[in-house]
């Protein structure tokens, strides 16, 4: 017998909560639903957050709307499979973001003063630092400044906010000096390493990181400054094959010169 739909005229979010219980119903529900874990959908989670920043980056805000809607059911769909299991549900986690704003803000919900945005990110990170170490002490675990850097962030990001925390107790450059010859050093060592393929990946490693600290000294985030690399490659290369298709050719039938060339017009044409 087929279920109901939920009422439309329950409120939005209550709606969509109730949509996914009866999708995780293990007796009337979807069956793929049924079946997914913590650790199945967090892939779909860290997808559908890079698709709404791909919306932001494109200024779609028609198809923002819908994205957000996506990365909103990933988090209905976590607090699901939590209440599931007797952890916590939706409203425990709406309750626990609203508190732990409401602490983090006593500028706006209380009567302290900061100077500016640059003196709330110190707050912030202050507060954070305070809340490990509150964490450390209840758990009677190490309190490691770096310990809650999530794991699952991409590389570069990752890198650069390990570095960022370290920098915040003096483990850093004092400018980009020091960072700059550091990527010198790592990138003779990967030169000089032959042979052992696990040793050039670990010195590859090291360049990346380096890399990565330069950037951070020069307050550029290497991650975006990756993407926008990348994105700047894909157009270049789209007018190579572009070009060559006016002639009735394909990349892989002509010499490396050629499309050395024709990546020299697009760059001239981005660049005069």
């Amino acid at each position: 017998m087929p279920v109901p739909s939920p009422d439309p005229d329950t409120p939005p979010i209550a709606r969509l909560v109730e949509v996914m219980a009866r999708l995780r119903d293990p007796d009337t529900g979807c069956p793929w639903d049924v079946e997914q874990t913590f650790q199945t959908i967090a892939p779909y989670t860290i997808e559908e957050a890079y698709e709404v920043a791909d919306a932001i980056e494109r200024g779609d805000l028609g198809d923002l709307r819908s994205e957000l809607g996506d990365l909103l059911l990933q988090v209905v769909y976590h607090a699901r499979m939590a209440e599931e299991e007797g952890a916590f549900g939706f409203d425990d986690v709406a309750q626990a973001i609203t508190e732990k704003m409401l602490d983090r803000h006593p500028h706006v919900f209380g009567s302290a003063a900061v100077d500016g945005a640059d003196a709330q990110r110190v707050a912030w990170e202050d507060t954070k630092r305070a809340e490990r170490a509150a964490r450390a002490a209840a758990t009677g675990t190490a309190n490691h400044a770096l310990a809650d850097v999530p794991k699952a962030l991409p590389a570069l990001k990752r890198a650069q906010k390990l570095q960022a925390r370290a920098a915040r107790v003096g483990f850093d450059w004092p400018d980009a000096a020091g960072a700059t010859a550091k990527v010198r050093e790592e990138l003779h060592e990967l030169e000089m390493e032959r042979g052992d393929r696990g040793r050039v990946a670990a010195e590859l490693g090291d360049l990346l990181f380096a890399c990565v600290n330069l950037a951070r000294h020069l307050d550029v985030s290497a991650e975006e400054a990756l993407q926008a690399a990348s994105n700047k490659f894909e157009r270049r290369f789209g007018h190579i094959e572009d070009r060559l298709r006016e002639g009735g050719l394909k990349p892989e039938e002509v010499e490396l010169g050629v499309m050395e060339g024709l990546w020299q017009e697009a760059k001239a044409a981005e660049d005069p």
